[in-house]
């Protein structure tokens, strides 16, 4: 019989490729995130800005806002929360201030269940 040779581990290079392959998978996440791109909705008017604002406060709902400017020529994802307050400048959803002309479309922000995916 030959000599059986013994385990050798492989030690630090297991663990860097285990840390490679979490790499490559954050990276192809960021990747997909970047490539997503928010569909622009309908401007509103103010007026229509202000009843869905007062609706909000009266009924403590939560809003979806999609600001008026774009970044690289896409859409930002809507900014969600309870209106928390508003001033002269604009509104709070949170503790985030949005100006009044930032403001391109609101809707009143509706939670997918994960039994309804």
């Amino acid at each position: 019989m030959g000599m059986i040779k013994p385990y050798e581990d492989r030690k630090k290079l297991k663990w860097i490729g285990f840390f490679l392959s979490e790499h490559t998978t954050d990276i192809d996440r960021v990747d997909k995130e970047l490539a997503y791109v928010c569909p622009p909705k309908p401007e509103m008017d103010e007026e229509e800005i202000g009843k869905f604002l007062q609706d909000a406060l009266m009924k403590h709902k939560k809003l979806a806002i999609q600001l008026n400017y774009t970044q690289l020529g896409k859409f930002m994802p809507d900014i969600t929360g309870f209106l928390s307050g508003h001033n002269d400048l604009g509104i709070y959803i949170g503790s985030t201030l949005i100006e009044y002309g930032e403001i391109r479309n609101i809707d009143f922000y509706s939670e997918k269940k994960w039994f309804d995916v």
